[in-house]
């Protein structure tokens, strides 16, 4: 057994859960069976990595799409937009303020509803994270974390 895993063990198996396994289980212990606020992807859409967003004032929007290799679904409303990620995009990840990584990418309760405003032509709506995450950086003056110099 690695330093990375904890062994589970039942009464006929045995099994390693890495600290991956163990943040999935933690984030589906917060998050509702069906949540009901949840951006509606268009259909035809395949989500097999599951479905977090990443929601950027909308001022910084068109400054995003060109740095960015591939856009996935994007909405926006009257203040923020939000880009489409895979599930767990945040393990590692400090995400540069004023953005704001959301799990399940669940809408609070606001009068406006994100609509729609880019769709891939594939059928998986993901923005890649980490050109994502490097372009936020960018254009909010953040260094990113693993550049940063380490305090003693």
């Amino acid at each position: 057994m690695g330093v990375s895993g904890v062994r589970a063990a039942g009464p006929l198996t045995t099994r390693v859960l890495t600290l991956d396994s163990l943040v999935r289980l933690k984030r589906a212990q917060r998050m509702p069976e069906a949540a009901s606020g949840r951006i509606p992807l268009p259909d035809g859409m395949t989500v097999p990595l599951g479905c977090d967003a990443v929601v950027a004032p909308s001022r910084y929007g068109p400054l995003l799409l060109p740095r960015l290799p591939r856009v996935g679904c994007v909405y926006a409303d009257r203040a923020d937009w939000w880009w489409i990620v895979p599930c767990d995009s945040d393990v590692a990840l400090e995400w540069p303020a004023p953005a704001r990584y959301v799990p399940g990418a669940l809408v609070p309760d606001a009068p406006d509803t994100p609509e729609l405003i880019h769709r891939p032509k594939d059928g998986v709506p993901y923005t890649p994270p980490i050109p994502l995450y490097l372009a936020l950086c960018r254009v909010t003056g953040t260094t990113p974390a693993w550049s940063r110099p380490l305090s003693a």
